[in-house]
């Protein structure tokens, strides 16, 4: 790879003998250093981004052809300002409202999704439904965030529904001051 490189001047001089240094050529460890990283970069994949596709439906006018959701096995998640939500399981005049912080909502959420799975004897049929409503003070990380526990969390359905926040809820987010 490299060569050694000794000047040869074979001229006799009287006295003393100057003895040069002997040099080494790395231009052969400099192409090679720059074919490797060449290589490397050009093989190697970057990091992919990972991208979730959210998809709300068309708002329709007349809702009377569609159920309701299930109260047994629907929880209600409203996001709301200062990393809190507002959460209960059931229909909202019937149900307790709890407040709670964005990084606790996991274990509410693996909670009631095992509560359900309880209720219904395991049926695969009968999963949780998780409906997720952000208000106009939420922030766009706390969606996200919410959007991932249900990844991890593997809950099998969830809805946005920005749109339909109740009056029981508007009230207890008002009193709670989210």
């Amino acid at each position: 790879m490299a060569t050694l490189n000794i000047p040869q001047n074979g001229k006799a001089i009287k006295g003393r003998t100057k003895k040069l240094l002997p040099s080494v050529d790395l231009t052969a460890m400099v192409d090679l250093a720059f074919l490797l990283i060449t290589f490397f970069m050009l093989t190697t994949s970057l990091a992919k981004m990972k991208a979730m596709d959210i998809v709300k439906p068309v708002p329709v006018k007349d809702l009377t052809d569609f159920a309701d959701y299930p109260a047994s096995r629907t929880m209600t998640i409203l996001l709301g300002k200062n990393n809190t939500a507002v959460y209960y399981m059931g229909e909202p005049a019937k149900a307790e409202m709890k407040t709670i912080n964005i990084s606790n909502i996991n274990t509410q959420v693996v909670k009631n999704k095992k509560l359900v799975a309880q209720l219904h004897q395991g049926n695969a049929l009968k999963y949780m439904i998780v409906i997720i409503k952000p208000t106009a003070t939420a922030k766009y990380k706390n969606f996200v965030n919410i959007i991932d526990e249900m990844l991890i969390n593997k809950v099998e359905s969830y809805a946005i529904d920005d749109q339909n926040i109740t009056p029981q809820e508007k009230a207890f987010m008002h009193q709670k001051g989210i």
